[in-house]
């Protein structure tokens, strides 16, 4: 399987904490830890770990923190085809309360790859799937090269724009931003998912289905990176022929486990 990801990479510093602070309290970090993340950054590692390797079409800022992202994603796995830009690398900031949950505060301009930068968008011609996250409507239709497309809802301004036909994109039935609407062409799947109900799909052909949400293998410990891994893992799946209630089982495997650990890597599904 040759998969490949593009999209956008931030350093993200977490911590864990009993709840989310009110307007004026303070919280007490029980640990805190930081890494590159984003949704570019999940989906590529958890590619990687399911095929053994995986292209990132992404952009850091010329500055310290994407030296370090670079250099930290390529020790997971991920062959990273990126060109440093004159900004700063964008960052956030997360808390994990005992429940699992996540709130994320982003810091800066989001820096995403766009088709007329210097990287080698004919690779993605050999490509079996490819998962895009962010980029601009000429990238989402480099993307296109490849055998098998797979979208996220949070760039729905892009896949409306650049009119691509796609394999499934991935919204959400609770977060509006993950939201999908209406464009032309119709993808041949719209997933969109619901937490620990799993979620449904419609495809293009008028045939509709659900999936149960995989159980988690250990305690509930972490949702940041979950729905990412989930959309790479159908993204593989599909890639690889499954038909789509094998891909979103497999999917749906992928964001368990990532549930269970803390950040996004701790704990990835891999075929191994």
């Amino acid at each position: 399987m040759r998969v490949a990801v593009i999209g956008h990479v931030e350093w993200v510093e977490f911590a864990r904490v009993e709840a989310v602070p009110k307007p004026g309290d303070i919280a007490h970090a029980f640990e805190t830890w930081e890494e590159p993340a984003g949704g570019g950054a999940v989906a590529a590692v958890q590619l990687a770990r399911l095929a053994g390797s995986c292209r990132l079409f992404t952009a850091f800022g010329s500055d310290e923190l994407g030296r370090r992202s670079r250099a930290e994603l390529t020790a997971l796995g991920v062959d990273v085809r990126a060109i440093p830009e004159a900004e700063t690398t964008r960052r956030a900031f997360t808390f994990v309360d005992d429940g699992g949950e996540r709130t994320i505060t982003v810091i800066g301009a989001r820096l995403q790859p766009e088709r007329e930068d210097r990287l080698p968008w004919d690779e993605l011609r050999d490509t079996d799937a490819v998962y895009f996250t962010a980029g601009g409507p000429d990238a989402l239709r480099a993307a296109r090269e490849a055998r098998v497309l797979v979208a996220t809802a949070r760039v729905m301004d892009v896949l409306e724009t650049a009119h691509v036909p796609l394999d499934a994109v991935v919204g959400s039935g609770h977060d509006p931003s993950e939201r999908y609407r209406s464009i032309d062409p119709e993808p041949r799947f719209v997933v969109t998912t619901d937490g620990a109900h799993g979620g449904h799909w419609v495809g293009a052909e008028g045939r509709s289905g659900e999936w149960a949400a995989a159980p988690v293998p250990g305690p509930v410990a972490d949702a940041y990176g979950c729905g990412d891994s989930f959309a790479a893992g159908l993204a593989y799946a599909l890639g690889e022929g499954q038909e789509i209630d094998d891909a979103l089982e497999l999917a749906a495997r992928c964001g368990a486990e990532c549930l269970a650990g803390h950040g996004p890597y701790q704990r990835q599904l891999t075929l191994r």
